[in-house]
């Protein structure tokens, strides 16, 4: 048809075509719309929108979030730090090579610390005239702290204190308008709870971010840098995002109260890979609240060494679960837990009737104490025996012993050992050498651990002078061991699956402690 004919097609004639299809329409009961109309309908119709309550739910979390954020950012402070190179080291002299050598090696530039080295970190406001909360490792050290607050104000801080045994610091600025963040609860906190985590990580770029998660674990410790003698751990662990720079900023609840301190980082790169970890607010509060009124934290102490028992310890004194801390050694011979009548192997289950399950809660209850007050502790021991002692505490002393252990390196092994099967180690007598090399007092003799057999039932528990030894068992049941025939007669007549308590020194560490063994076949 040529292309003028539709155009001039008549009116009525289409008119007449249409009407005549709508008829036979009808009479063959074909469909009323076209394919895609009716896929229209069809995928509109077939959804299922979500239940009113799940979506109600679903906003009233991220109401909260939004809420919390917006209440809790204007307490949160960008914190930079600075310091002062030594003069002594910027003026190093440049390291020459040998004469001869000059044509042979490039020059190489002098390498100089820079005059002036910053860091960032974050911290969040704890009172309307001025206190800030942050970690120890944010500033400390530093000769000039600078804090900015979320409307872009920046003041000089002060270096009100700071507690390198809790990671914990108190700065102060001189500023009007301040915003304080309520403090919440720490010890009410439940695992899988959410919380937020707000600071500033990787410094200036993307500072007062707000991150997710949940409560992850509480009572954790780790190895960090510079942990010493002094040092309380008691971390809640969240998968809310850290990264460095957040150090020292909230972590809050969905209420809005801060729950913790955030302070370090599981990780392989130095990222965020999962797992950030807070000081406990209940903590924390205790050593801002003395740095705030001494401008120090003064402590007391029971004067023992300690770790988490076992589950053979539990076991050995009758627990019906593993709790509690096992007392190792004593510092001195004036400690105040010797003095009161405490032994090694007493396993503490209460301080003043409250539960005591792990290193870092006995801590907090003694650490803060004053000096000279009487606390009541309740022991567990062999037989189910349960005591409780009236312990006057005593102030931190310069250095004191803690829980867990150090290792070292070690000599040769004396292969002149004899077998104890059911301990799975092998031992000897001290020997004149000995004596010299690891420097033994009468008391620090006894029988040389001189190898553990692999999976055995010392594995993990007894190491020898390879291993971060060696140990030198002293007694068995509170019985002294100087030769082999004495250990062996001691666990002679104990059955299999029986737990033996041994009196253990470490020739390299120096310390001494209890061990629970259960014995093999």
């Amino acid at each position: 048809m040529p292309q003028g004919s539709l155009r001039r097609f008549p009116l009525g004639g289409v008119i007449l075509a249409f009407l005549a299809g709508l008829l036979l329409a009808g009479l063959l009961n074909l469909p009323g719309f076209s394919a895609a109309q009716q896929q229209d309908t069809r995928y509109a119709a077939g959804g299922t929108p979500p239940p009113a309550a799940a979506i109600g739910s679903l906003q009233g979390l991220s109401e909260a979030f939004a809420s919390v954020a917006e209440t809790v950012k204007p307490s949160v402070v960008f914190i930079k730090s600075g310091k002062r190179s030594d003069q002594d080291q910027r003026n190093m002299p440049r390291p020459q090579l040998p004469p001869g050598f000059e044509e042979f090696m490039p020059r190489l530039p002098q390498m100089q610390p820079p005059e002036f080295q910053e860091a960032a970190g974050s911290g969040f406001i704890v009172s309307r005239d001025g206190y800030i909360l942050t970690n120890d490792h944010v500033v400390n050290g530093s000769d000039v702290v600078t804090v900015r607050l979320l409307d872009r104000r920046e003041f000089k801080a002060k270096v009100i204190g700071t507690d390198p045994g809790t990671d914990l610091a108190v700065i102060k600025i001189d500023a009007t308008g301040l915003s304080p963040a309520p403090l919440g609860d720490s010890d009410a906190a439940r695992v899988g709870e959410w919380v937020l985590a707000v600071g500033n990580p990787l410094g200036e770029n993307l500072t007062f971010t707000v991150t997710s998660g949940i409560i992850s674990a509480k009572g954790r410790t780790l190895a960090l840098p510079n942990v010493s003698d002094r040092s309380i751990q008691d971390f809640i662990q969240t998968d809310a995002a850290i990264n460095p720079g957040n150090s020292g900023g909230p972590l809050v609840s969905t209420g809005g109260r801060v729950l913790g301190v955030n302070s370090a980082i599981a990780s392989r790169t130095g990222f965020y890979s999962g797992y950030g970890f807070a000081i406990p607010i209940n903590l924390a509060r205790q050593v801002m609240d003395q740095i705030i009124a001494h401008g120090e934290v003064r402590r007391s102490v029971l004067g023992i060494a300690v770790r988490n028992a076992s589950a053979n310890d539990a076991a050995y004194v009758g627990l019906p679960d593993i709790r509690g801390v096992l007392v190792e050694d004593f510092g001195t011979e004036s400690s105040a837990a010797k003095q009161a009548g405490l032994e090694p192997g007493d396993i503490i289950i209460t301080v003043d009737g409250k539960p005591v399950e792990y290193v870092g809660q006995l801590q907090q209850r003694i650490a803060f104490r004053k000096p000279g007050e009487t606390v009541k502790v309740e022991v567990a021991r062999k037989g189910g025996v349960r005591k409780t002692y009236n312990v006057r505490l005593q102030a931190l002393p310069g250095a004191t012993a803690v829980a867990g252990r150090s290792g070292g390196t070690g000599g040769k092994a004396d292969e002149a050992g004899a077998a104890v099967g059911r301990l799975g180690v092998t031992v000897a007598p001290v020997t004149r050498d000995d004596v010299a090399r690891y420097e033994l007092t009468e008391e620090q003799r006894g029988l040389l651990v001189t190898g553990v057999t692999a999976g055995g039932p010392s594995w993990g528990e007894l190491v020898d002078a390879g291993r971060g030894g060696p140990d030198i068992i002293l007694e068995v049941e509170g019985k002294p061991v100087k030769a082999v025939g004495q250990l062996a007669e001691a666990v002679k007549g104990m059955k299999p699956g029986e737990i033996v308590s041994l009196r253990v020194y470490n020739a390299q560490a120096k310390n001494r402690r209890v061990e629970r063994i259960r014995l093999g076949e």
